[in-house]
């Protein structure tokens, strides 16, 4: 049975879409608080309070995440995020005021939007006002609306990428993931490894496969160093600590690596978010780790398949 994130009961997703400067952010709500942990698998994450997700930190829910655009500049969207959340009295209550928790993590899509229109306040608030347990909007949207994918030979050759979402159940057991998909490299159906989208061929037609790029390559071309980042996010209805959700984002975050080649490179900054609801039933961490890995890979793959082009930059649904 396929489901999507907001199929997990007490999980909210909403987006805000600037469709003329091609960015956005997308919030994820659990107004009633949750269990959360993360992992950070890149090497040039651009992140707010995820330190609070560590296992020994002292504080044990979150209740909403922020994935946006606008590279540093969209981690100031979580603000509205933390004011649509106040507004309605939701938070960690410290006696004086609830507080409440909102970890964001955020893509580089400057290359679309080099203005004053990046993702704010405004925006954030926007989103999580749009939130709600609707099926998830994919492709050009919230924090997938500026992604790209196959940056490896250089901008000129890339492809436009998206948000996807993909989930599954077994028994009782719920486990859906989100993801807006920015690699450096070619994205790939994760069960056969054929690419969905990525590196173009020189005169723009068909694909040339990021691996031969790279086995060509010196070095990088500098407009593929900076314009990159994986954000995804892997929910559960199973009751779970936050240690055993630190371990399910690990496991979970190989999705990445089926999906996308090459993965994880330096100038990435990954990072896969692991949520439990709690309403489910007891389930061991290996089984929902496995499973997440399962539908973070297919979410990336539906990320590709589910974005539309842009001048300048094809999305799968040309290539057929």
């Amino acid at each position: 049975m396929k489901i999507d994130l907001t199929d997990i009961d007490g999980i909210l997703v909403g987006h805000a879409t600037n469709t003329e400067h091609r960015t956005g952010c997308t919030a994820v709500l659990c107004p009633s608080g949750i269990a959360a942990s993360a992992y950070i698998c890149g090497f040039a994450p651009g992140c707010r309070e995820t330190p609070l997700l560590e296992p020994t930190a002292r504080v044990e829910e979150i209740h909403g995440l922020l994935l946006s655009g606008g590279s540093a500049f969209g981690l100031g969207a979580a603000t509205g995020v933390v004011r649509w959340l106040t507004e309605r009295g939701h938070g960690l209550d410290t006696g004086f005021a609830k507080v409440p928790i909102v970890p964001a993590a955020v893509v580089f899509d400057l290359n679309f939007n080099q203005s004053l229109g990046k993702p704010d306040e405004a925006m954030g608030y926007a989103a999580a006002d749009a939130a709600s347990n609707g099926p998830v909007a994919q492709g050009n949207v919230g924090a997938g609306t500026g992604v790209t994918c196959g940056k490896l030979a250089g901008f000129d050759r890339a492809m436009k990428s998206g948000l996807g979402t993909d989930g599954m159940v077994s028994g009782d057991l719920q486990v859906a993931a989100m993801i807006a998909a920015n690699p450096v490299g070619d994205i790939c159906n994760p069960d056969t490894g054929e690419i969905i989208a990525g590196v173009r061929n020189p005169d723009g037609n068909g694909l040339t496969g990021a691996n031969n790029v790279l086995a060509e390559l010196a070095t990088l071309i500098p407009s593929a160093s900076t314009q990159n980042t994986m954000l995804g996010v892997v929910a559960t209805n199973a009751r779970m600590t936050k240690l055993q959700l630190a371990r399910v984002a690990r496991m979970a975050a190989t999705g990445i690596a089926r999906a996308v080649r090459p993965a994880h490179m330096l100038y990435d900054g990954d990072i896969v978010f692991a949520l439990a609801t709690g309403k489910g039933p007891e389930a061991d961490e290996n089984m929902v780790g496995a499973m997440g890995a399962d539908v973070l890979g297919r979410s990336i793959a539906n990320a590709a398949l589910a974005a539309e082009s842009v001048p300048g930059f094809p999305a799968a649904r040309d290539l057929a």
